[in-house]
């Protein structure tokens, strides 16, 4: 079995862990001033947060580079209305707006956490190739 545990490097990991909880419903089953685990409702690890400049991870040393250069967080959810829900209700910035992917024939739309990180939310969906 093998499983991926996206780690992204944030400013406050804890400002961010509560960003993704409040936004995605995501439990925070792992808090820390300098790392943080996020799961969904089925306890699977989504995602995991980590402060800049600790523990000497290469890609996490230098926090003037742009976030996320040549990363995009693409989640499937069945939940992507309440997610659009969720940021409108604290007014914030949507970079697409909900529109049909021509590819995934699903609806989606964009925006940046607080790092800057682009994440894309679609309608859950199996990869038909």
């Amino acid at each position: 079995m093998t499983k991926l545990d996206p780690m992204i490097a944030v400013k406050d990991v804890e400002v961010s862990a509560a960003w993704y909880s409040n936004i995605f419903g995501f439990n925070i089953v792992h808090d820390g001033v300098h790392f943080s685990v996020l799961t969904n409702k089925e306890n699977e690890i989504v995602l995991c947060l980590h402060a800049w400049e600790r523990d000497g991870h290469p890609t996490m040393r230098n926090q003037s580079l742009t976030a996320g250069n040549g990363l995009l967080l693409y989640f499937r959810t069945s939940d992507w209305k309440k997610v659009k829900h969720n940021l409108e209700e604290i007014e914030w910035t949507i970079e697409e707006e909900i529109h049909l992917n021509k590819n995934s024939r699903r609806q989606e739309f964009s925006f940046r956490d607080p790092d800057g990180y682009f994440i894309t939310v679609t309608e859950f969906h199996i990869y038909e190739g």
